[in-house]
């Protein structure tokens, strides 16, 4: 398998910020931000998160991912949404080494197909 290099899912969050005391408010109360999750490296633990949480490049459960993201962050999150994976080369490619060693885990007959199923076309390459 070739060297991991490293990658990280981007979501668009929208968070709303409730203050405990009721003496204080917000304007505006909620925010768009970018979340940023290291990618686990192909292959070990937490490595299929794109396959258990993704579709065709969209996120699968909206309130699953929600909840995730609230227990991250500890602030209520009222939307999220899958921008992108961002990666360089040899992190892509130790991806499609592994999806290509475990196929049965997608259902799939090509590493291709596993892209375009889960991820669709917001896989980024970039140089780092």
């Amino acid at each position: 398998m070739p060297e991991s290099g490293t990658a990280e899912y981007v979501f668009k969050v929208e968070l709303q910020l409730s203050p405990d005391d009721p003496s204080v408010w917000l304007e505006p109360a909620s925010v768009e931000t970018t979340l940023f999750k290291q990618a686990a490296v192909p292959g070990e633990d937490d490595w299929l998160f794109f396959r258990d949480n993704l579709w065709r490049g969209e996120v699968n459960s909206p309130d699953h991912m929600r909840q995730l993201a609230e227990e991250t962050l500890d602030v209520e999150v009222r939307a999220i949404e899958f921008r992108e994976l961002r990666t360089d080369e040899s992190y892509y490619e130790a991806l499609k080494a592994a999806i290509g060693d475990n196929l049965e885990l997608f259902k799939a007959d090509d590493v291709s197909e596993v892209i375009t199923k889960y991820l669709g076309s917001r896989v980024h390459v970039r140089e780092r």
